[in-house]
């Protein structure tokens, strides 16, 4: 362990320290250690605190999107893609085309509405014929019937294509075939599978374009079977990735998946992390440390506090000014700038907590020449 003081601040320390020693050459039946007012003012003194242990375990993950902030665009109908009019990274406003693709299907319905069109002109002049016929005693009223469901009968045809039409985005497409795809949302095309030229289907499952924002993400950890008891809902999680490994990025563990991978034998959890500066990408390494709060308790005591001689802990109690003891002390674990101690304390127990090796060195040599 090192200590680094300045040469003044020890000079003066040691002055003081001495100062009741040396009143001992005339008293040499009583020696000790004293702090002056003046030392007093450039020490911390602490109390023995007790509190729940934290339980820190190393998982590895990676960045993925936050699904409820993301769209995939499908195409709806198969076709060739005439442009593409946005590239990966780009930000789009709802609305905004993404690309053209030319459909034969699409251009087949609007086919099939115009011949729609024309069978429902020529049912309806036959319809009124019919009935015009029946009205007036010339034709039978099975004539009429007739006619008028063959009528109804492309109405309802040509409702039906309208349907199709629709469904296929009515407002995106055109006679010739022609449709166009659209941001759902305002956001960034995260992720972008289309090229002018393409050949695509709409049958296959592959989206076209992911858009979304990216102002929080997700990280997936894997957990251990082993380790499945120290992770919960709740639990503060700190990610660090190779891009940034001094960056540390704090979440919450936000869902703990209820079964295990056949294959990896783990078991996923999700952390929600705030990305407002865009740093974190989807597909990132991400390493995470999951911090348990919730087990056994024990006396803690700051890390500068402790002094470290030959593989032995000691502190520097202060009782008061005048009395200062030496207790060994057995580390239980150190976490951060927090060690915990097995024993040799207990809670509310005062401390030497900033240069305590002056007081140990002094301390010592008084003991020595009893």
């Amino acid at each position: 362990m090192k200590y680094l003081f300045s040469f003044c601040s020890i000079a003066a320390l040691f002055a003081a320290l001495t100062a009741c020693n040396s009143n001992a050459a005339k008293a040499p039946e009583k020696k000790e250690v004293c702090i002056s007012d003046t030392i007093s003012k450039m020490i911390r003194i602490d109390s023995v605190s007790e509190k729940a242990i934290d339980d820190e375990l190393k998982l590895s993950g990676e960045v993925s999107f936050n699904e409820n902030k993301v769209v995939k665009v499908f195409p709806v109908s198969s076709g060739q893609v005439l442009s593409v009019n946005t590239s990966l990274g780009n930000y789009v406003k709802a609305g905004q085309t993404l690309a053209v693709i030319r459909s034969a299907d699409i251009a087949g319905n609007y086919a099939d509405l115009s011949t729609a069109g024309n069978d429902i002109a020529i049912a309806k002049r036959e319809m009124e014929n019919a009935e015009h016929l029946f009205k007036n005693g010339i034709g039978s009223e099975k004539d009429y019937v007739q006619a008028k469901q063959a009528y109804e009968k492309a109405m309802t045809n040509a409702t039906k294509i309208r349907s199709q039409i629709s469904i296929n985005g009515s407002g995106h497409t055109s006679a010739n075939g022609t449709y166009v795809v659209t941001a759902p949302k305002s956001g960034y095309v995260v992720e972008k599978n289309v090229n002018p030229g393409q050949f695509i289907r709409n049958d296959n499952g592959q989206n076209l374009f992911t858009v979304g924002d990216t102002k929080d993400v997700w990280i997936w950890a894997n957990v251990y079977e082993s380790d499945i008891a120290r992770v919960k809902e709740g639990y503060r999680a700190m990610v660090t990735t190779l891009a940034y490994p001094d960056t540390v990025f704090t979440g919450k563990v936000d869902k703990v998946n209820q079964i295990l991978d056949p294959q990896t034998k783990v078991m996923k959890i999700r952390i929600v992390l705030p990305n407002n500066n865009g740093q974190l990408k989807p597909e990132m390494f991400a390493n995470i440390t999951i911090e348990n709060k919730e087990g056994k308790r024990a006396v803690v005591i700051p890390s500068s506090a402790l002094v470290s001689e030959d593989g032995k802990s000691y502190v520097v109690v202060y009782h008061d000014k005048c009395n200062l003891q030496i207790k060994e002390v057995q580390v239980l674990k150190t976490s951060g700038d927090a060690i915990y101690l097995k024993s040799g304390l207990q809670k509310g127990e005062q401390l030497i907590s900033n240069q305590p090796l002056l007081f140990y060195r002094q301390l010592q040599e008084m003991q020595e020449t009893k």
